[in-house]
């Protein structure tokens, strides 16, 4: 591993500046991890010996963001960027799991490091003094391994949400949780009650779209479920059906493993199956059904994602997808308008995926037929969005001045005879043609 890393320019005036004053300063933390693993960093975090009012001092007042003076921090803008610059320090007694009482300034380098979450976020580096390495955090991203500094349960009583920090670490980076940072983490899962909504929200979708997802949800749904305990059901229930090969929560991990790691299409998947185990019958042929999933999984994907204060946005969206996953219409252009009618063009493509990952994550032996019917699904797609064909009133080859212009005047007549062109359309009844549609609005007209 390369130990020499090469520093924006910024940041290296920045650390040169407070040098040349008699302060240490290093680029510190995720910053140092992600460019040993050759990856880009989002933001460059410096840490400094000065305290914060000298920290001023020495780099002046313009361009200088105050906000985080109290706890140390200076944040310098310089070219459309951010650097925060943290005085280095030791942290207080911690009362609420998540912020210390108060934070002591210090001169250390050492004892800034030793409360840091992570061996691999406990690095530091300027070019004069090379790579800061105290906790062997270079070897542990060789390893490819996550663990605590200093004792794990002191780390997560400290900063519960540290615990889906290591969670997120481990999938985004494709990281093993060292044994004893795991098992602290299962023990202390409880912790996270303490944890705002917000935070878990941002973790909880930061776990979701990494690529180590799948091994991350199936050694950790007990942390998982401490904030989301509507998934308790679904570990190991067995769906005793012959499109089924997995277990409702096994399955549920094989589907966002399989779809692309956006927040929505992740978060729909997660939630897609929720509501089987409340839905679950036997026949007599002694197979195992859920009629009415769907729509059980929708209310717990809204309630969980209310509560976890996700944005409505992403609430409708993946309530929409939830609800239309198992909708399996023949592939006709007429069922395709219809389900472009609920959806729109853009969800109707966000569908089609979460389809084809929930067929991953089924029996493979009945695979073939249910990717060449989504396959199907999408080519009519591709026809009905590059033709005339309309499934939204604003695609219709008329307007409510189109319809004035033939006499048609009152409100509440032209939104009824627009929504029945509409479904016309749709049907397959009619053409999205202009003369048609007139000469349709004005026999609709006559009947009202």
């Amino acid at each position: 591993m390369d130990k020499k890393i090469k520093l924006p320019e910024n940041v290296k005036r920045i650390i040169e500046t407070l040098n040349s004053k008699g302060y240490n300063a290093y680029a510190v933390g995720g910053c140092i991890r992600d460019s040993l693993m050759n990856k880009c960093p989002s933001d460059w975090d410096i840490c400094t010996s000065s305290l914060p009012q000298e920290t001023l001092d020495t780099l002046g007042k313009n361009n200088i963001i105050e906000n985080g003076l109290k706890h140390g921090t200076v944040t310098v803008h310089i070219d459309n960027e951010n650097y925060e610059i943290t005085t280095f320090r030791t942290d207080g007694i911690y009362l609420d799991n998540r912020h210390p009482e108060n934070v002591i300034f210090v001169r250390d380098l050492k004892e800034d490091l030793s409360r840091r979450d992570f061996t691999v976020n406990a690095l530091a580096y300027n070019d004069s003094d090379g790579l800061i390495d105290l906790f062997k955090g270079t070897d542990d991203i060789k390893n490819r391994c996550i663990r605590c500094v200093g004792d794990p349960d002191r780390r997560f009583n400290e900063d519960a949400l540290r615990i889906l920090r290591a969670l997120r670490f481990s999938s985004q980076l494709g990281f093993t949780i060292e044994d004893e940072t795991s098992y602290s983490i299962h023990k202390n899962a409880m912790l996270l009650k303490n944890i705002s909504a917000e935070r878990i929200m941002s973790e909880f979708v930061k776990i979701l779209t990494g690529a180590n997802v799948e091994d991350v949800l199936m050694n950790y749904y007990d942390v998982v479920s401490v904030f989301i305990p509507e998934i308790k059901p679904m570990i190991g229930f067995r769906q005793r059906n012959p499109h089924h090969i997995y277990d409702v929560w096994k399955h549920t991990v094989k589907v966002i493993s399989h779809i692309e790691p956006q927040k929505v299409l992740r978060l729909a998947a997660f939630f897609h199956d929720s509501g089987k185990p409340s839905t679950f019958t036997i026949d007599k042929n002694n197979i195992g059904h859920f009629h009415g999933h769907p729509d059980i999984s929708e209310l717990i994907a809204n309630d969980v994602l209310r509560r976890l204060k996700a944005d409505n946005n992403t609430i409708s969206k993946v309530r929409l997808l939830v609800k239309l996953h198992d909708l399996r219409p023949s592939a006709t252009s007429k069922n395709v308008r219809k389900m472009l009618a609920k959806t729109g063009a853009e969800n109707f493509l966000l569908l089609l995926k979460l389809k084809w990952a929930d067929a991953m994550g089924q029996n493979p032996l009945l695979l073939n037929e249910k990717l060449k019917y989504i396959d199907e699904l999408e080519k009519i797609y591709n026809s009905e969005i590059t033709g005339d064909s309309a499934f939204t009133l604003k695609q219709l080859k008329i307007n409510g001045s189109d319809l004035k212009r033939i006499g048609i005047n009152e409100g509440k007549k032209i939104g009824i005879i627009l929504k029945c062109l509409l479904d016309c359309v749709i049907e397959g009844e009619l053409e999205n043609d202009q003369e048609k549609l007139l000469g349709a609005a004005s026999e609709i007209n006559k009947r009202l």
